[in-house]
């Protein structure tokens, strides 16, 4: 893809897709960058579903590659045994992680406009969310102590300061990550994010920068917020009261109207840079 930066950090997806080819389910493989750099698209015959066959299409993609990886994430917990073993074999950094940020935005595409257009596509097979919201039955691992923020505020920022000539970008975001934007959402809407204020900024950041951070979610019922890391670990950072809750309703209304896209700043104070910020 021209004018895109290729990226050591690769994304990797395998499994089957909403289309029935020959009676059987299409299975493919999508490998992409951190950057959408590049995008690989391979078909796998359901009899070669395996971690040889995946472990093949990885390694011809690396040999191709203009810049090659030293890290691939993959965020289907049902096929973590089979991607590992493939990968365990090929020179990079294994990462089960929901930061597949890339791939998603590809996969959403393809969801929408690629599978309903082929011959054999079964919307019933095309299924949404695998985990509704009232059967999560997960419990959110309390942060140690040293660790918990002082304060919680959820505040806004203009998108526009996430794209190109906007203030933010790699230089000041302390030890945090930016995903992709969408350049089709309205340029004149606010991002929701979440600032954490504490004497030990840097402490949490750094930990926080060690997890793979896939966003935070306010869970109204319970009246918690979440932070979700990994393929499928979460982390209890707050008590919710009456009206941080309206304001957490807020917030997670305005993910969705961008879908999904949100920012968590981690800072000493109110007037300092962040030790940490993530898109």
């Amino acid at each position: 893809i021209p004018n895109v930066k290729p990226s050591e950090e690769w994304e990797l997806d395998c499994y089957s897709r909403p289309v029935m080819v020959n009676g059987k389910k299409l299975w493919e493989v999508l490998v992409t960058d951190s950057n959408g750099s590049f995008r690989l698209c391979e078909t796998l015959p359901s009899n070669r579903v395996n971690s040889r066959e995946l472990r093949r299409v990885i390694e011809d993609a690396i040999e191709q590659a203009e810049m090659k990886p030293n890290m691939v994430r993959f965020f289907r917990g049902a096929m973590f045994n089979m991607i590992n073993i493939a990968l365990s074999e090929v020179d990079v950094v294994a990462k089960p992680s929901r930061c597949t940020f890339a791939l998603a935005q590809w996969l959403e595409e393809r969801n929408r406009s690629i599978y309903p257009a082929m011959e054999g596509y079964r919307a019933t097979m095309a299924g949404g969310s695998s985990r509704a919201s009232f059967l999560d039955v997960r419990t959110p691992i309390k942060l140690p102590d040293a660790l918990r923020g002082e304060k919680y505020a959820f505040v806004a920022l203009p998108l526009a300061e996430f794209m190109e000539d906007g203030s933010i970008d790699v230089d000041n975001i302390g030890v945090g990550r930016l995903c992709p934007v969408d350049d089709t959402l309205p340029a004149d809407s606010f991002v929701q994010g979440i600032v954490i204020l504490t004497s030990r900024a840097v402490a949490l950041a750094s930990w926080i920068g060690g997890t793979e951070l896939s966003g935070f979610c306010a869970d109204l019922r319970k009246r918690t917020l979440v932070m979700d890391t990994d393929i499928e670990n979460q982390y209890l950072m707050a008590k919710l009261n009456d009206l941080q809750r309206e304001e957490a309703a807020a917030f997670e209304e305005g993910k969705d109207d961008l879908n999904g896209l949100h920012f968590v700043s981690v800072q000493e104070d109110d007037d300092s840079d962040p030790a940490g910020f993530w898109l």
